[in-house]
């Protein structure tokens, strides 16, 4: 196929389709609260998980805000049942299970020492780990301490990094969390039986890394589409190039930026959407995790400030963006205090682009108090507002 006029799009339409990707607005749904929230998962390709727990964690944050009857433990059951696992994407995250033969060629390179770990290999050790999971079934790293390792040399640190050489080259996977602790087990022992583990080809990985971005995203750039990945760019750069030139995807113009977009996924623009609701979304959600992507698209100049020195911060240690209106309009510097039941709103700071003060109060009242609900509070206050200039 020869070469395509780019279609333009405006801002407007660049974001109504980056949120129809996303799964915004959220629809109801026909199947099971645990089934939607795998739903979630599979459309988004992956859903960050991160430790930080000022307000419920990221990845349960993350599926709540596109599936309003998630509940906590859906994780756990999903992972029980075998259709999601726990693997890096460009960062520690739960993965669709149908995706798993696509996480195989970073583990190859690992354990075939073409890519590094940020842990040494330890090989006796290793064997060691592998020797007593196989013998005695999951355990986590607590568990070689408290059998004496730490007598023989081998103390928590050394045991941990191993566990996670092996998890990370996929000798282990993780059967489960305990209090958030990892649990490993044999890869062999986890895996469905029906599982597809057959190693893609460099062509195969590089297509599903374009294809689950763009349509998870709308559209994205090259660097966009392998943000954090290591040793994919020529893959993921064959692919684009196949699958334009087949019509699987189109160029697109957003203020004078390229983008690639499926063809199929262009057709959302057609959508008819009354309102998009207003939402509090997570700093690891997948709709603004890449900084850059999110103020060229939204106008919105975000930092999670709870990596800078408490001096420097200029709006708080965690905050979160607050979409309204199908673009992003505020910053709330939020705290769950469980002990007493409410959700301290440190801080919130509106954007200028707020025309109707009244009435994003309103909504966001309302999801405030839903929000309290999720993270085990029964009430929220809010302790200072202010507005951008």
């Amino acid at each position: 196929m020869t070469d395509r006029a780019a279609l333009t799009l405006s801002p407007t339409q660049a974001r109504k389709l980056v949120l129809l990707s996303q799964g915004f607005p959220v629809k109801s749904s026909k199947n099971t609260a645990n089934s939607a929230s795998l739903a979630v998962i599979e459309r988004l390709g992956y859903v960050q998980i991160d430790t930080i727990s000022v307000v419920q964690r990221a990845h349960h944050h993350t599926l709540w805000t596109r599936n309003p009857h998630y509940q906590l433990d859906h994780i756990d059951t999903l992972i029980a049942d075998k259709k999601v696992f726990e693997y890096w994407s460009h960062a520690a995250a739960y993965l669709p299970m149908q995706d798993y033969r696509f996480s195989l060629p970073r583990k190859n390179a690992l354990k075939a020492g073409e890519q590094q770990h940020w842990f040494n290999k330890n090989l006796p050790l290793m064997a060691e780990v592998m020797s007593r999971i196989e013998a005695e079934g999951p355990l986590m790293a607590k568990d070689f301490v408290s059998k004496g390792l730490k007598n023989n040399g081998w103390g928590a640190s050394p045991t941990k990094q191993a566990l996670e050489n092996l998890y990370m080259q996929g000798d282990l996977m993780i059967t489960e969390r305990r209090n958030f602790h990892k649990v490993y087990d044999l890869t062999q022992r986890v895996l469905p039986k029906n599982i597809d583990d057959s190693v893609p080809t460099a062509q195969e990985h590089g297509r599903f890394l374009v294809l689950r971005f763009l349509r998870a995203q709308g559209f994205g750039t090259l660097a966009e589409i392998i943000y954090l990945l290591k040793h994919v760019k020529a893959h993921a750069s064959a692919a684009i190039d196949e699958l334009y030139h087949s019509g699987e995807i189109d160029k697109v113009l957003i203020n004078g930026v390229e983008y690639y977009a499926c063809h199929d996924v262009l057709a959302l623009l057609n959508r008819r959407v009354n309102k998009q609701q207003l939402k509090i979304l997570s700093p690891f959600d997948n709709l603004l995790i890449q900084r850059k992507r999110a103020n060229a698209i939204f106008d919105f100049d975000y930092l999670l400030e709870c990596y800078v020195p408490a001096a420097k911060r200029q709006f708080g240690y965690f905050c979160l963006p607050i979409m309204w209106n199908a673009t992003l309009v505020a910053r709330a510097d939020c705290k769950a205090e469980k002990r007493t039941g409410t959700l301290y709103v440190i801080h919130l700071i509106l954007e200028p682009s707020i025309k109707e003060l009244s009435e994003f109060m309103t909504e966001l009242e309302s999801q405030l108090q839903e929000f309290a609900h999720f993270n085990m509070c029964e009430r929220y206050i809010i302790q200072k507002v202010s507005k951008i200039s």
